[in-house]
């Protein structure tokens, strides 16, 4: 298989540590339960790629890292927009300073890029600390397969993710696959080469019945019907895959979030059932696990 991976420009862009922010103390949920639960932003000591998307005391937990650039939009826009999973990252300020990560998510709304780090390097970190990325992977394409579009995807990692094509037919490993009724926030975003969209979790036997209950942060997932050409939208016949980037959610019509990777027709865009494949496998081959879990340290 063939990409234009070589023609690619590789760029920097720069966040900071996102500090937790709260417009209200309590969030009320789909059940009508007000909580207040810890969210998004800041640095997740214990929640990685490779842990489960569900069950966590907390609404849309960022495994890792969570960066952004607070007091310059345009930036951060590019920022959100020009990272791409499994992209490298460097700390370049504070006493963590050279420690490196990868990319595993992005997260819409918010609008943060998050990164996993080895525990050792979490300890040393503080808010505002700044991490540099080398985004790589905006405008991958496969060659002779433009009815497949790829985004967000670093061109390292889609090598590493065991696809196959065969008579013009894509394969794709992926953990599980979703109903296109299941989509929420965020359908409709004008372009999917940024942030994120939402798998509900409101109807459990319907996760259930597609064994969903069990989804990890990491997995790969293929979304029936949706597609992410030009925003995310419905569209028959059509297959959208995504990373899981964020946890479960007790808002009405919010869950584990999706950063699209690939989309196209289901007939060239075929999803192969890996109840391992999860990006945290891709980024750490080769490399000993130390702490069992999640990923290796530093991926």
């Amino acid at each position: 298989m063939k990409t234009n991976r070589a023609r690619l420009v590789k760029v920097s862009v720069l966040g900071e540590i996102a500090c937790p922010q709260l417009r209200a103390p309590y969030r009320v949920g789909f059940d009508g339960v007000a909580r207040m639960l810890p969210a998004t932003g800041g640095i997740a000591y214990n929640v990685r790629v490779g842990d489960p998307a569900l069950g966590w005391v907390g609404d849309h937990i960022e495994p890792g890292v969570s960066i952004k650039l607070m007091k310059d939009e345009l930036a951060n826009a590019a920022l959100n927009t020009l990272a791409c999973v499994g992209n490298e990252a460097q700390v370049v300020s504070g006493e963590a300073k050279g420690e490196r990560g990868r990319v595993t998510g992005k997260h819409g709304g918010i609008e943060h890029v998050l990164v996993d780090f080895p525990p050792s390097a979490l300890d040393r970190m503080a808010i505002g600390d700044k991490v540099q990325i080398r985004a790589w992977g905006q405008g991958l394409a496969i060659e002779g397969l433009p009815e497949v579009k790829v985004m967000n995807l670093d061109p390292d990692l889609f090598e590493r993710i065991g696809l196959t094509l065969v008579d013009g037919v894509l394969r794709v490993p992926v953990a599980a696959e979703v109903p296109p009724e299941l989509m929420g926030s965020g359908v409709g975003s004008p372009g999917a080469e940024r942030g994120d969209y939402d798998i509900t979790t409101q109807d459990r036997d319907l996760l259930a019945e597609f064994g969903l209950l069990d989804l990890r942060l990491g997995d790969l997932v293929a979304v029936r019907d949706r597609s992410g050409q030009f925003g995310r939208s419905y569209r028959r016949g059509w297959l959208e895959i995504g990373v899981v980037v964020h946890s479960d959610s007790h808002l009405a019509g919010h869950g584990p979030g999706l950063t699209t990777l690939l989309t196209g027709e289901r007939d060239r865009l075929v999803p192969m059932i890996d109840r391992g494949a999860n990006i945290a496998a891709y980024l750490c081959q080769d490399v000993p696990a130390t702490d069992g879990h999640g990923c290796p340290p530093g991926l």
